[in-house]
C-alpha cells in the first residue's frame, strides 16, 4: 500500500530530529485496487476543478466496501472503470529520465513526428515472445520519409551558427552507422537486440538535433515572474556525495570501495525555467555544499535550508500538450492531465513544497524521487504525480541513490554545463 510523499516531507519540515518517514498501518495481505473517489479535495483556484482523493480498497471486498460508502456513487465508479482507468492505462508515460528529457525538448514539428514514430518502437519491443516487426518497419519507413521530404525545412529551423553541425548530425540520422537506414535493416533481420541498440542511437541523434533547434524558451513568462532567476535551456549539475558515518559506497564494476560517489542531474529549463533557474543559482552560490541528506522509502531529501536565501518560486508544472507551464496549481491526473516532466520516474528531481503554501515550492529544499511501480497507482503513476515541480532527472549515479542514508552529506554541488543559459534578475 502506497502513501503520498507529501506526508514524509511535511514530517521532515516540522522537526529535523524526528524521522521523516510516516507511520504506516499494518499492510493488508489482500491484493489491492486503487480507485478514484468523488468526495473532492478543495482547490484554491476557482478556475480549476477540485481534485478527487485516491483511496486504496481491498480487491477482494471491493464491491462490499464501495456499497458501504454512501459518498461513492456507483455510476461514478463504473464511469471511471470504463473510461478513466482505460485512459491512464493507455497513456505512454516516460519511464526513464532520458526519455522524459527527450520528449520535453521544444523542437520542429517534423522532428517531433520522427521522434514519436521511433519512440513507439521502444514500446513495441517490450511485447514478449513474437515482436511486431512489421509495425516497427512501418514506423521507421514513416520516419525516413519525413526525414527526407522535410530535410530543408528542418535544417532551416537551425540557428545560422549551428547549421553545419546540424547538417552533419542530420546526415548521420539518415545514413549513418546508427541511423534510420541501419535501424531498418536490423528490423528486417528480426534481431531485437540490434533493434534496441540501433533505436537508442537514432533517438540520441534526434535529441541532439532537437536541442540545436531549441536554443531558448518557446514561450513568454508571466510579467510577475520576470524578476526571478530563470534557466532558458538545459544544464547539468554534478553532486559529490559523502557518507556521514565514514562508511563507503559500493564499488563500480571492477573498482574499489568509494568514500564519495558522483551523481549527475540534467536540469530542464525548457519546461520549468523558474524552478530550474532558482536551483541552478543556489548551486552556483554554493548553497548545497555541506548539506545533509535525509531519506524516506520514497525520496532522498536535502535539508530544509532555513538559513539559505532562495526565491519563493511558484509551483511550476507544464502539462503535456501545452506550450507553457501552469503556475500555483496542480494537475488533475485522473482526468488524463499529465506533466511533461513526470514524477513517476526513478531519479526524478523536484522541489519540496513551501512550508507556507503548497501553491509554492520550497526556496531551497529539493528531493530525488525513488519511484517504485509496486507502490504506484493506476497506469503506474505515483500518487503524487502532478503535485510537485519536477525540474530534472538523474542521468549518472542512479545506482547511488538507494545507497544514500540519512546523515550522508553533499560535499559539493557544481554546475558543469549551462551557466550561459542562466538569466539573473539584474541581467534581464
Amino acid at each position: 500500500m502506497a502513501f503520498p510523499l507529501s506526508s514524509a516531507i511535511i514530517s521532515y519540515k516540522h522537526s529535523l530530529n524526528v524521522s521523516i518517514t510516516p507511520s504506516f498501518p499494518k499492510p493488508s495481505f489482500l491484493p489491492t485496487q486503487f480507485v478514484f473517489c468523488s468526495n473532492q479535495m478543495p482547490t484554491k483556484d476557482p478556475a480549476r476543478p477540485a481534485r478527487p482523493r485516491i483511496h486504496c480498497l481491498s480487491k477482494k471486498t471491493l464491491s462490499e466496501e464501495l456499497a458501504d460508502r454512501h459518498d461513492f456513487p456507483t455510476n461514478f465508479y463504473l464511469s471511471i472503470c470504463r473510461h478513466g482507468i482505460k485512459k491512464l492505462e493507455n497513456t505512454k508515460v516516460p519511464r526513464t529520465g532520458e526519455l522524459a528529457l527527450r520528449k520535453a525538448i521544444p523542437a520542429n514539428t517534423s522532428m517531433k513526428t520522427i521522434q514519436e514514430s521511433l519512440e513507439d518502437i521502444s514500446y513495441l519491443l517490450r511485447i514478449p515472445q513474437r515482436k511486431p516487426f512489421g509495425t516497427m518497419e512501418g514506423n521507421v519507413k514513416k520516419a525516413l520519409k519525413i526525414a527526407v521530404d522535410e530535410k530543408d525545412s528542418i535544417l532551416a529551423s537551425l540557428p545560422t551558427n549551428l547549421k553545419e553541425k546540424g547538417s552533419t548530425l542530420y546526415a548521420s540520422l539518415i545514413d549513418g552507422k546508427g541511423g534510420l537506414q541501419a535501424l531498418l535493416e536490423s528490423i528486417k533481420d528480426k534481431d531485437p537486440d540490434k533493434v534496441s541498440v540501433g533505436l537508442a542511437s537514432s533517438l540520441d541523434t534526434v535529441a541532439e538535433i532537437e536541442l540545436l533547434q531549441a536554443p531558448g524558451l518557446s514561450f513568454l513568462l508571466p510579467k510577475q515572474y520576470l524578476n526571478y532567476p530563470r534557466l532558458t535551456g538545459r544544464g547539468i549539475v554534478e553532486f559529490t556525495i559523502e557518507k556521514g558515518d565514514g562508511s563507503t559506497f559500493s564499488p563500480e564494476a571492477g573498482g574499489e570501495l568509494r568514500k564519495t560517489a558522483t551523481i549527475q542531474v540534467v536540469v530542464d529549463g525548457y519546461s520549468a525555467p523558474l524552478t530550474a533557474g532558482n536551483f541552478v543559482k543556489l548551486v552556483i552560490d554554493g548553497a548545497y555544499d555541506g548539506a545533509k541528506l535525509n531519506c524516506t522509502d520514497q525520496a532522498v531529501l536535502s535539508d530544509s535550508g532555513l538559513d539559505k536565501n532562495g526565491y519563493n518560486v511558484p509551483l511550476e508544472i507544464m502539462p503535456s500538450g501545452q506550450f507553457e507551464p501552469l503556475y500555483r496549481t496542480t494537475l488533475n491526473v485522473q482526468d488524463g492531465e499529465l506533466p511533461v516532466l513526470p514524477l513517476s520516474v526513478y531519479g526524478a528531481v523536484a522541489m519540496a513544497h513551501s512550508e507556507v503554501s503548497e501553491e509554492y515550492s520550497s526556496p531551497y529544499q529539493f528531493f530525488f524521487y525513488l519511484y517504485d511501480k509496486r507502490n504506484a497507482g493506476l497506469g503506474g503513476l505515483s500518487f503524487d504525480e502532478g503535485q510537485f515541480s519536477v525540474f530534472g532527472y538523474t542521468i549518472v549515479g542512479k545506482d547511488i541513490l538507494p545507497q544514500i542514508k540519512t546523515g550522508d552529506v553533499i560535499r559539493s554541488a557544481k554546475l558543469v554545463e549551462g551557466q550561459d543559459r542562466l538569466i539573473l534578475p539584474n541581467e534581464s
